[in-house]
């Protein structure tokens, strides 16, 4: 008699409010760079999967835009990207850190606290707590002060302390998700990696050369259009676009004699070619688009299909 081994499969969905390191928690489960992940908050735009597999489970991990009350159809559209990870997740990890008001954005967290789901809440950054430790006492009261914040909102969570910089609790993390997940076929190929194009993370890393190098409102006006994308067995031939809302801004993008662009050209190719494995030649202009972020047909060009 065979005996045939079950195998696991299911969607684990990451949320939360802003730049409290899903994206950096992402990648460290992943084992790969699959989303930018800066010190600036609303980094993350789109929802992005990021796949695990083994021989036996599919871990199909999803990052989400760090939840916010929008105030233009863009964040409108990444609210929307977060809300439906609410919807199809076998898993939910919510994720805080040990400085966030529990209680912001209570609409979304009131949505959590509904689903029949598993969640599992992490607490993020406990690294940090023995920097403030003089000041607020012991970080292990200050931990458990947090946990118990937090199980008063959140119940039925599983709270884990973490810190996905330093990858702490993270293979404790991933032990418990595979426990929780479904008996099922796997959903995508067994190599791949992620649900994105290839121009996609082209544009995802010219962007996070501006939130790295820009400052102000620069990062939040800007979108990257991937305009053509060639590649042969040598090299990868690439044009892009950065857009941004007024001519002021295009040419705080240029900088004088051209400067600020070709340090964020340069540093892109770097990282692109990295990513890519080969050469890469890259060329990126600066166009205006005074609407792009309120025009549900430029969103909808840009890949976030607002309803």
């Amino acid at each position: 008699m065979t005996v045939v081994n079950s195998h696991k499969a299911g969607f684990v969905n990451i949320v939360g409010n802003p730049n409290v390191g899903k994206s950096t928690l992402m990648n460290q489960l992943v084992g790969e760079r699959i989303s930018i992940a800066t010190f600036k908050a609303q980094t993350t735009r789109h929802r992005i999967m990021g796949i695990v597999n083994t021989d036996d489970m599919q871990i199909v991990f999803s990052d989400t835009p760090g939840v916010l009350k929008p105030n233009y159809k863009l964040q409108e559209s990444m609210l929307a990207f977060s809300e439906s990870a609410l919807q199809d997740a076998d898993v939910l990890l919510y994720v805080t850190d040990v400085v966030e008001n529990p209680e912001k954005n209570m609409d979304f967290l009131e949505k959590v606290q509904r689903m029949d789901t598993p969640i599992l809440l992490l607490i993020n950054k406990i690294d940090t707590l023995a920097e403030n430790a003089d000041r607020s006492g012991a970080p292990q009261a200050q931990l458990a002060a947090i946990v118990e914040r937090w199980h008063t909102l959140l119940p039925k969570a599983e709270i884990l302390p973490i810190s996905a910089k330093n990858k702490f609790g993270t293979d404790m993390l991933l032990k418990r998700i595979k426990e929780l997940l479904p008996e099922s076929p796997a959903y995508f190929d067994k190599d791949q990696l992620t649900d994105k194009p290839a121009r996609f993370f082209v544009s995802e890393i010219i962007r996070e050369k501006i939130l790295l190098f820009y400052d102000k409102e620069i990062p939040y006006s800007v979108e990257v259009s991937v305009e053509q994308f060639k590649e042969d067995d040598r090299h990868i031939h690439i044009n892009a676009v950065i857009y941004v809302e007024r001519d002021s801004q295009k040419g705080i993008i240029i900088g004088h004699q051209g400067v600020a662009l070709k340090k964020v050209s340069t540093e892109a190719r770097k990282s692109l070619e990295k990513f890519f494995g080969k050469p890469i030649f890259l060329e990126i202009f600066v166009k205006v688009d005074k609407d792009w972020r309120s025009s549900a047909r430029e969103l909808s060009h840009f890949g976030y299909n607002p309803e």
